[in-house]
Protein backbone atom coordinates (compact mmCIF):
# COMPACT_ATOMS: atom_id res chain seq x y z
CA UNK A 1 0.00 0.00 0.00
CA UNK A 2 1.29 3.29 -1.24
CA UNK A 3 2.41 5.59 1.91
CA UNK A 4 0.87 9.55 1.51
CA UNK A 5 3.33 12.42 2.18
CA UNK A 6 1.08 14.85 3.84
CA UNK A 7 3.64 17.32 4.31
CA UNK A 8 3.42 17.33 0.12
CA UNK A 9 -0.24 17.52 0.60
CA UNK A 10 -1.76 20.82 -1.01
CA UNK A 11 -3.44 23.18 1.97
CA UNK A 12 -6.69 24.51 0.73
CA UNK A 13 -8.52 27.39 2.93
CA UNK A 14 -11.42 26.52 4.62
CA UNK A 15 -14.32 28.46 2.95
CA UNK A 16 -16.14 31.10 5.07
CA UNK A 17 -19.34 31.27 3.00
CA UNK A 18 -21.34 33.13 6.02
CA UNK A 19 -18.94 35.35 6.79
CA UNK A 20 -18.79 36.37 2.51
CA UNK A 21 -22.72 37.12 2.36
CA UNK A 22 -22.39 39.17 5.48
CA UNK A 23 -19.96 41.19 4.34
CA UNK A 24 -21.83 41.44 0.90
CA UNK A 25 -25.09 42.47 2.87
CA UNK A 26 -23.30 45.10 4.83
CA UNK A 27 -21.57 46.75 1.33
CA UNK A 28 -24.81 46.81 -0.06
CA UNK A 29 -26.74 48.85 3.45
CA UNK A 30 -23.53 50.49 3.54
CA UNK A 31 -24.12 52.05 -0.09
CA UNK A 32 -28.05 53.06 0.10
CA UNK A 33 -27.12 54.80 2.87
CA UNK A 34 -24.21 56.81 2.02
CA UNK A 35 -26.33 57.08 -1.21
CA UNK A 36 -29.35 58.24 0.48
CA UNK A 37 -27.50 60.93 2.74
CA UNK A 38 -25.73 62.28 -0.30
CA UNK A 39 -29.10 62.86 -2.43
CA UNK A 40 -31.28 63.60 0.20
CA UNK A 41 -32.25 67.57 -0.30
CA UNK A 42 -33.20 68.23 3.37
CA UNK A 43 -29.75 67.73 4.31
CA UNK A 44 -28.63 70.96 2.56
CA UNK A 45 -24.95 70.38 2.10
CA UNK A 46 -24.24 73.63 0.69
CA UNK A 47 -25.68 74.87 3.94
CA UNK A 48 -23.27 72.65 5.48
CA UNK A 49 -20.06 73.80 3.53
CA UNK A 50 -21.45 77.01 3.90
CA UNK A 51 -20.85 77.10 7.73
CA UNK A 52 -18.09 74.66 8.19
CA UNK A 53 -15.67 77.46 8.42
CA UNK A 54 -17.47 80.29 9.29
CA UNK A 55 -16.09 82.16 11.83
CA UNK A 56 -18.64 81.98 15.03
CA UNK A 57 -18.17 77.88 14.27
CA UNK A 58 -14.33 78.52 14.10
CA UNK A 59 -13.99 80.36 17.46
CA UNK A 60 -16.52 78.13 19.48
CA UNK A 61 -14.27 75.26 18.20
CA UNK A 62 -11.52 77.16 19.99
CA UNK A 63 -13.28 77.59 22.94
CA UNK A 64 -14.10 73.60 22.98
CA UNK A 65 -10.26 72.76 22.49
CA UNK A 66 -9.01 75.20 25.16
CA UNK A 67 -11.93 74.07 27.75
CA UNK A 68 -10.86 69.97 27.09
CA UNK A 69 -7.12 70.66 27.66
CA UNK A 70 -7.88 73.09 30.40
CA UNK A 71 -10.41 70.94 32.31
CA UNK A 72 -8.05 67.55 31.55
CA UNK A 73 -5.24 69.34 32.77
CA UNK A 74 -7.50 69.99 36.34
CA UNK A 75 -8.94 66.62 35.97
CA UNK A 76 -5.13 64.97 35.89
CA UNK A 77 -3.89 67.15 38.19
CA UNK A 78 -6.38 66.75 40.67
CA UNK A 79 -6.89 62.82 40.30
CA UNK A 80 -3.25 62.19 40.90
CA UNK A 81 -3.72 64.31 43.96
CA UNK A 82 -6.72 62.01 45.25
CA UNK A 83 -5.54 59.21 44.18
CA UNK A 84 -2.16 59.37 46.58
CA UNK A 85 -4.57 60.21 49.29
CA UNK A 86 -6.94 56.99 48.86
CA UNK A 87 -3.62 55.25 49.07
CA UNK A 88 -2.52 57.08 52.04
CA UNK A 89 -2.09 55.19 55.42
CA UNK A 90 -3.10 58.05 57.11
CA UNK A 91 -7.21 57.94 57.53
CA UNK A 92 -8.00 61.32 57.57
CA UNK A 93 -6.25 61.88 53.84
CA UNK A 94 -7.95 58.90 53.05
CA UNK A 95 -11.62 59.85 54.10
CA UNK A 96 -10.95 62.94 52.42
CA UNK A 97 -10.50 61.86 49.31
CA UNK A 98 -12.91 58.74 49.87
CA UNK A 99 -15.86 62.15 50.56
CA UNK A 100 -14.86 63.83 47.46
CA UNK A 101 -15.50 60.75 45.18
CA UNK A 102 -18.70 60.14 46.89
CA UNK A 103 -19.90 63.79 46.23
CA UNK A 104 -18.41 64.30 42.50
CA UNK A 105 -19.40 61.00 41.22
CA UNK A 106 -22.75 61.15 43.03
CA UNK A 107 -24.22 63.85 41.24
CA UNK A 108 -24.85 64.34 37.69
CA UNK A 109 -22.10 67.09 35.56
CA UNK A 110 -24.94 68.93 34.54
CA UNK A 111 -26.31 69.20 38.22
CA UNK A 112 -22.78 70.72 38.71
CA UNK A 113 -22.19 72.98 36.30
CA UNK A 114 -25.43 74.18 37.05
CA UNK A 115 -24.45 75.15 40.84
CA UNK A 116 -21.15 76.57 39.73
CA UNK A 117 -22.88 79.27 37.73
CA UNK A 118 -25.60 80.10 40.20
CA UNK A 119 -22.69 79.91 43.28
CA UNK A 120 -22.82 83.33 43.64
CA UNK A 121 -26.80 82.93 45.19
CA UNK A 122 -24.97 80.82 47.84
CA UNK A 123 -21.96 82.89 48.41
CA UNK A 124 -22.01 86.71 46.92
CA UNK A 125 -18.75 87.12 48.36
CA UNK A 126 -15.93 84.50 48.62
CA UNK A 127 -13.76 84.60 51.52
CA UNK A 128 -10.69 82.99 51.82
CA UNK A 129 -9.15 82.24 55.33
CA UNK A 130 -8.67 80.45 58.65
CA UNK A 131 -11.99 79.21 60.25
CA UNK A 132 -13.07 81.56 63.14
CA UNK A 133 -9.84 83.34 62.26
CA UNK A 134 -8.46 86.34 60.01
CA UNK A 135 -9.74 86.55 56.52
CA UNK A 136 -6.55 86.88 54.41
CA UNK A 137 -8.76 88.31 51.41
CA UNK A 138 -12.19 88.08 49.88
CA UNK A 139 -13.89 88.72 46.40
CA UNK A 140 -17.39 89.03 44.40
CA UNK A 141 -18.47 86.17 43.29
CA UNK A 142 -20.41 87.33 40.51
CA UNK A 143 -17.38 89.32 39.26
CA UNK A 144 -14.79 86.00 39.35
CA UNK A 145 -17.01 83.09 38.49
CA UNK A 146 -17.58 83.98 35.01
CA UNK A 147 -19.01 81.73 32.72
CA UNK A 148 -15.96 80.22 31.70
CA UNK A 149 -14.69 79.70 35.21
CA UNK A 150 -17.94 77.53 36.02
CA UNK A 151 -17.55 75.63 32.97
CA UNK A 152 -13.95 74.54 34.06
CA UNK A 153 -14.53 74.19 37.80
CA UNK A 154 -17.70 71.73 37.07
CA UNK A 155 -15.64 69.80 34.86
CA UNK A 156 -12.25 69.56 36.05
CA UNK A 157 -13.51 69.12 39.26
CA UNK A 158 -15.84 66.24 37.89
CA UNK A 159 -13.05 64.44 35.72
CA UNK A 160 -10.75 64.79 38.86
CA UNK A 161 -13.00 62.17 40.76
CA UNK A 162 -13.25 59.93 37.49
CA UNK A 163 -8.74 60.01 36.96
CA UNK A 164 -8.04 58.96 40.79
CA UNK A 165 -9.93 55.98 39.99
CA UNK A 166 -7.94 55.45 36.59
CA UNK A 167 -4.66 56.99 38.31
CA UNK A 168 -5.34 54.50 41.64
CA UNK A 169 -5.52 51.87 39.45
CA UNK A 170 -2.22 52.27 37.46
CA UNK A 171 -0.43 52.35 40.88
CA UNK A 172 -1.88 49.22 42.09
CA UNK A 173 -1.06 47.46 39.24
CA UNK A 174 2.50 48.22 39.49
CA UNK A 175 3.98 44.93 42.14
CA UNK A 176 4.59 46.01 45.54
CA UNK A 177 8.22 44.48 45.59
CA UNK A 178 9.46 47.64 43.12
CA UNK A 179 8.71 50.16 45.83
CA UNK A 180 10.40 47.83 48.78
CA UNK A 181 13.37 47.26 45.97
CA UNK A 182 13.77 51.03 45.75
CA UNK A 183 13.52 52.18 49.73
CA UNK A 184 15.95 49.33 50.16
CA UNK A 185 18.27 51.47 48.09
CA UNK A 186 17.87 54.11 49.88
CA UNK A 187 14.91 56.08 47.50
CA UNK A 188 13.22 58.81 49.30
CA UNK A 189 9.37 58.25 48.72
CA UNK A 190 8.95 61.23 45.93
CA UNK A 191 11.94 59.93 44.29
CA UNK A 192 10.42 56.33 44.32
CA UNK A 193 6.83 57.39 42.82
CA UNK A 194 8.03 59.75 40.45
CA UNK A 195 10.86 57.61 39.35
CA UNK A 196 9.81 53.93 39.64
CA UNK A 197 6.05 53.25 40.32
CA UNK A 198 4.42 56.20 37.68
CA UNK A 199 6.46 54.87 34.79
CA UNK A 200 5.19 52.08 35.35
CA UNK A 201 1.67 52.63 36.15
CA UNK A 202 1.23 54.97 32.83
CA UNK A 203 1.16 52.29 30.84
CA UNK A 204 -2.31 51.20 32.84
CA UNK A 205 -3.44 55.09 33.17
CA UNK A 206 -2.62 55.78 29.43
CA UNK A 207 -5.76 54.19 27.70
CA UNK A 208 -8.56 54.96 29.82
CA UNK A 209 -7.49 58.54 30.24
CA UNK A 210 -7.40 58.95 26.19
CA UNK A 211 -10.72 57.32 26.11
CA UNK A 212 -11.37 60.31 29.42
CA UNK A 213 -10.13 62.37 26.86
CA UNK A 214 -12.14 61.58 24.35
CA UNK A 215 -15.28 62.10 26.39
CA UNK A 216 -14.15 65.51 27.88
CA UNK A 217 -14.28 66.46 24.32
CA UNK A 218 -17.58 65.39 23.72
CA UNK A 219 -18.97 66.32 27.35
CA UNK A 220 -18.01 70.09 27.15
CA UNK A 221 -21.13 70.71 24.67
CA UNK A 222 -22.99 70.22 28.37
CA UNK A 223 -21.87 73.40 29.14
CA UNK A 224 -24.44 75.13 26.69
CA UNK A 225 -26.63 75.01 29.37
CA UNK A 226 -24.83 77.71 31.12
CA UNK A 227 -24.29 79.57 27.96
CA UNK A 228 -21.04 79.21 27.33
CA UNK A 229 -20.26 79.89 23.36
CA UNK A 230 -18.22 76.42 22.59
CA UNK A 231 -18.72 74.52 19.44
CA UNK A 232 -22.24 73.54 19.84
CA UNK A 233 -23.98 76.93 21.51
CA UNK A 234 -22.28 78.61 18.60
CA UNK A 235 -24.22 76.22 16.17
CA UNK A 236 -27.64 76.61 18.23
CA UNK A 237 -26.81 80.58 18.13
CA UNK A 238 -26.64 80.53 14.20
CA UNK A 239 -29.39 77.73 13.97
CA UNK A 240 -32.44 79.83 15.96
CA UNK A 241 -31.52 82.81 13.67
CA UNK A 242 -31.91 80.93 10.36
CA UNK A 243 -34.10 77.90 11.32
CA UNK A 244 -30.97 75.36 9.45
CA UNK A 245 -31.32 73.65 12.30
CA UNK A 246 -30.09 70.40 10.41
CA UNK A 247 -27.32 71.24 8.64
CA UNK A 248 -25.92 73.44 12.15
CA UNK A 249 -25.62 70.17 13.61
CA UNK A 250 -24.36 67.92 11.18
CA UNK A 251 -21.14 70.89 10.96
CA UNK A 252 -20.91 70.46 14.66
CA UNK A 253 -20.84 67.11 13.77
CA UNK A 254 -18.17 66.91 11.81
CA UNK A 255 -15.76 69.23 13.78
CA UNK A 256 -16.42 66.39 16.92
CA UNK A 257 -15.71 63.67 14.32
CA UNK A 258 -12.26 65.72 13.26
CA UNK A 259 -11.18 66.59 16.93
CA UNK A 260 -12.34 63.16 17.91
CA UNK A 261 -9.83 61.23 15.30
CA UNK A 262 -6.91 63.50 16.08
CA UNK A 263 -7.20 62.40 19.65
CA UNK A 264 -7.66 59.26 18.88
CA UNK A 265 -4.67 59.28 17.09
CA UNK A 266 -2.43 60.58 19.83
CA UNK A 267 -3.72 57.99 22.41
CA UNK A 268 -2.19 55.17 19.54
CA UNK A 269 1.27 56.68 19.67
CA UNK A 270 0.50 57.19 23.27
CA UNK A 271 0.16 54.00 23.95
CA UNK A 272 3.04 52.68 21.71
CA UNK A 273 5.38 54.98 23.32
CA UNK A 274 5.10 53.55 26.94
CA UNK A 275 4.36 49.81 25.97
CA UNK A 276 7.94 49.60 24.14
CA UNK A 277 9.01 47.75 27.21
CA UNK A 278 6.58 45.24 26.63
CA UNK A 279 7.28 44.60 23.50
CA UNK A 280 10.73 44.62 23.48
CA UNK A 281 10.21 41.75 26.36
CA UNK A 282 7.64 39.79 23.71
CA UNK A 283 10.50 39.84 21.42
CA UNK A 284 13.18 39.03 23.40
CA UNK A 285 11.46 35.98 25.16
CA UNK A 286 10.45 34.95 21.71
CA UNK A 287 14.30 34.48 20.44
CA UNK A 288 15.32 33.25 23.70
CA UNK A 289 12.52 30.59 23.05
CA UNK A 290 13.55 30.39 19.41
CA UNK A 291 17.10 29.19 20.50
CA UNK A 292 16.32 27.04 23.07
CA UNK A 293 13.62 24.91 20.87
CA UNK A 294 16.75 23.22 18.68
CA UNK A 295 18.24 22.01 22.08
CA UNK A 296 15.64 20.71 23.22
CA UNK A 297 14.65 18.66 19.81
CA UNK A 298 18.29 17.73 20.04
Amino acid sequence: MEMIDIERMPVVPLRHRGRIVAAAVLLVLLAGLAVSLATNPRLKWDIVLQYLVAPPILSGLLTTVLLTVAAMAVGIVLGTGIALMRISKNPVLSSVASGYLWIFRGTPLLVQLIFWFNLSAIYPRITIGLPFGPSLGSFDANQYITVYVAALLGLGLNEGAYMSEIVRAGLNSVPPGQREAAEALGMSSARVMTRIILPQAMRVIIPPTGNQFIGMLKTTSLVSVIALQELLYSAQLIYTANFQTIPLLIVASVWYLVLTTILTMGQHYLERHFGRSDLRASSSTSEEGAEIMPQEVA
